[in-house]
């Protein structure tokens, strides 16, 4: 290639970049990210993340001391001039934490912007599958999550750029795990399901827990309570969807896949830093790239009708 022809090779990608200049971020110091159970594993690390990128950080925890110290971890390794990290306690399975926790959203920052629920219970080992601690898995995987955005929503800005809930699931959710063809049925409806048919989806799940007959109903088979918490907020989340269409709240899960988190006892394929950085950028997206309804087993969509 001649050199004239290199210049004006040149001088076309310089036009190209001067008329497509790089988007400024929608987000600002003053957009309020809230993360649950974000004192270890994916959470700590998309509360960093969020911080790097320069959005003030809420970061929760049940543990007060463990909560703290995350908090000032990431404000010690954060560049200067970052994003605010502030760490206030919350247990999402008690009312009156998430009460007082809504309350001082409210009155201190003025409302939010990001909602990522986050905060999980699993209490079985990976070889195993009891439903031993079912109740205590679905009142803070999947009620626990319900109740904590309920009380959030009306604290949402709701900004042109669009508030955001991300909630952290998983694909033993996905109606692909469930065997029961009444239930199956009744989770592809669109058009008919409701919050109440989801609550009595759980409410039988532990009351055959607690007679011992759940066992051969059609449950999903590996880690059930945790699978059922998630098909749970799976249903919710795209029900919460359909209520918000143009309320600008988006609401999405997100599956991270097999990550080594304490919950996996270390065992997995990614690590929650690399987990924390997808759910960030997932949580950021651009607004006219940014989709509800959706789950994102890791970067990719999928309508819930088609799992």
């Amino acid at each position: 290639m001649s050199s004239s022809s290199s210049m004006d090779c040149a001088s076309s990608k310089d036009k190209e970049a001067a008329a497509d200049p790089p988007r400024a971020p929608w987000w600002t110091g003053e957009t309020v990210a809230v993360v649950t159970g974000a004192n270890r594993g994916i959470g700590l690390a998309l509360a960093s993340r969020l911080a790097e990128r320069g959005l003030s950080v809420v970061l929760t925890a049940r543990d007060e001391a463990r909560g703290e110290a995350a908090a000032a971890a990431i404000r010690d390794a954060r560049p200067p001039g970052l994003g605010a990290v502030r760490f206030r306690r919350l247990d999402v399975a008690d009312p009156a934490s998430v009460a007082a926790f809504a309350s001082w959203v409210r009155d201190e920052l003025g409302g939010l912007d990001i909602l990522v629920n986050n905060a999980g219970v699993s209490f079985n080992e990976i070889s195993t599958n009891s439903v031993e601690h079912a109740e205590t898995v679905l009142r803070t995987n999947f009620h626990g999550a319900k109740m904590l955005t309920e009380a959030l929503l009306p604290l949402f800005r709701r900004a042109p750029t669009t508030s955001r809930i991300l909630n952290i699931s998983s694909q033993l959710g996905l109606l692909n795990k469930l065997k029961d063809p009444a239930l199956r049925r009744m989770l592809l409806n669109e058009a008919a399901l409701t919050e109440r048919d989801i609550e009595g989806m759980v409410s039988r799940f532990l009351a055959e827990v607690g007679d011992g007959t759940w066992r051969g109903r059609g449950w999903p088979e590996v880690w059930t309570d945790y699978a059922v918490s998630k098909l749970a907020l799976n249903a919710y989340s795209r029900l919460l969807a359909a209520r918000l269409a143009g309320e600008r709240v988006s609401v999405n899960c997100f599956c991270p896949g097999f990550t080594r988190t304490d919950m996996t006892r270390g065992f997995g394929k990614r690590t929650a830093e690399e987990a924390g950085r997808v759910a960030a950028g997932l949580a950021l997206l651009p607004p006219r790239d940014l989709p509800t309804g959706k789950f994102f087993k890791w970067r990719t969509p999928q309508l819930y009708s088609k799992l």
